[in-house]
């Protein structure tokens, strides 16, 4: 990929230059604003679109391969969603499998990654929740199996077994023995890109990418917006203008933080919640994750084979509340103060957090994984769940892993938010925020930004390829929808 210079000591950026206008402007080279410049690329006619990235390589946040779970999540072994966020999820999250089979072999193999998984019960209690979830979503997802103890030790010995004997303590699991399951959310973003300017290319329409930039201001300007761009961290690209129809910002935590600075979202506060990650030798065949606690708004601890390190498993996320918004950047702490928003509002939603005694104990456990040379003690026992036979020195710390998780607090309702938003400006500029599972969902919220556009541009979308390409239904109705483009 094509990266921005890096300066100890960068000059001034020279004046600014003015772009060509264009249709469609995505603000975050991350796996959501990627797919949606592919969706764009591919399915409509729009004849100029552009894509602003503020580093110097895409996906360089919590879409980079070490800042995530690398996971699919459909609903399937997600015991904290409900049947129906699970049968939502579970729509979008096989729209990435189907883009995989678009690809050449050699790209999709680096991109989606076909493995087993499971939930893993541990208990009696845990293993009752199972056998209801069970008979509850199999009806929905066909490729679900009930494992007993024997069955999860055929797919993940070391799961189930200890010295050659199933473990003590009853378990039972959830499987899917073989589908879509781990991503390399970085490797998808720069196939979006290579898949949108091949179909721009192709039909001889303008695809303009612009990395080590960073918006500084949208303006509203005629039925368009005028927006003015700078250089990124480390980037030493010139100042410029760029007069785009419709706008659309996929930044992660920086999307709130510009809507904040133009006066939008003022009703919504960020709490960044990191998470950690430690490496075992190689021990797991796919994902095993573990039951949620209904009182904890975090994720399980899991373990997967890592799909940039192969050879070791990786086990986690820890969370960690982190007053930042990019997880090794420092100086980001200046833009979270800016989206915190401190006010009685988020001290009433961080009380009622730390006063639920699951939560506080849970939050401050999770300090301690912090500390070197108690972390991974600490970390030892809950890895036991997945792996007893583990020890202390197959385990250690991935320095560097681990990404920030924009959680978003309502103001207003005085309530955490454990979903997504999408923060409607005004007609053709929007603010994406979406926490996990984002990523999972990247092309099903490239589609609702996509009908928004068409809708409003006017312009031409062939709605039956999409719908046959990446949801597996060839004859929508409505397949080619509005006139085409005017000049």
């Amino acid at each position: 990929m094509p990266s921005a210079k890096s300066l100890d000591n960068p000059s001034p950026p020279p004046p600014a230059t003015n772009l060509a206008a264009v249709d469609v402007l995505v603000v975050g080279g991350g796996v959501c604003g990627t797919a949606l410049l592919f969706e764009l690329a591919r399915y409509t006619d729009l004849s100029r679109i552009a894509l602003v990235e503020r580093y110097g390589q895409l996906a360089q946040v919590n879409s980079k391969a070490t800042s995530n779970s690398q996971t699919i999540h459909c609903g399937d072994i997600e015991t904290n969603y409900t049947l129906e966020k699970a049968l939502k999820v579970q729509r979008t999250a096989a729209m990435i499998g189907r883009y995989g089979d678009l690809l050449d072999p050699a790209v999709r193999d680096r991109c989606v990654f076909r493995t087993p998984k499971m939930v893993l019960a541990v208990g009696e209690a845990e293993g009752a929740l199972l056998r209801q979830r069970f008979a509850q979503f199999s009806p929905h997802f066909p490729a679900m199996e009930l494992l007993e103890a024997e069955a999860i030790a055929a797919w993940e010995p070391q799961v189930a077994l200890v010295d050659g004997q199933l473990r003590p303590d009853p378990i039972v699991a959830i499987g899917i023995r073989h589908s879509p399951t781990a991503v390399d959310y970085e490797a998808l973003a720069e196939s979006f890109v290579a898949e949108a300017r091949r179909s721009m290319a192709a039909s001889g329409r303008q695809l303009d990418l612009r990395l080590g930039t960073s918006v500084e201001r949208i303006e509203p300007e005629g039925d368009g917006f005028k927006v003015v761009l700078g250089p990124g961290p480390n980037s030493s690209v010139a100042a410029s203008e760029v007069r785009a129809r419709h706008v659309v910002v996929a930044a992660g935590a920086h999307s709130l933080l510009l809507a904040q600075q133009l006066g939008y979202g003022l009703e919504y506060s960020c709490l960044p919640v990191a998470g950690s990650f430690y490496f075992t030798p190689d021990l797991l065949n796919g994902k095993v994750y573990t039951v949620q606690n209904d009182k904890l708004p975090f994720a399980a601890i899991h373990g997967d084979p890592d799909v940039r390190a192969p050879g070791q498993t990786r086990f986690g996320p820890t969370a960690l509340l982190l007053p930042l918004l990019e997880r090794y950047r420092p100086a980001s702490f200046w833009e979270f103060l800016r989206v915190l928003r401190l006010d009685r509002a988020v001290l009433t939603v961080l009380w009622q957090l730390f006063k639920v005694a699951d939560i506080r104990n849970y939050i401050l456990r999770n300090l301690l994984f912090e500390l070197p040379w108690l972390r991974r003690r600490l970390f030892l026992a809950d890895a036991r769940k997945i792996v007893p036979s583990l020890q202390l020195e197959d385990l250690r710390f991935a320095k560097g892993y681990g990404g920030i998780r924009p959680q978003l607090i309502d103001r207003r309702a005085r309530k955490l938010l454990l979903g997504e938003i999408r923060i409607e400006a005004m007609p053709g500029l929007s603010f994406n925020v979406t926490p996990s599972p984002g990523g999972t969902c990247c092309l099903g919220n490239a589609l609702r930004d996509l009908e928004a556009i068409t809708a409003r541009l006017g312009c031409r979308f062939d709605r039956q390829r999409l719908e046959a390409e990446l949801v597996g239904n060839p004859n929508p109705a409505g397949a080619v929808e509005a006139a085409p483009q005017a000049a």
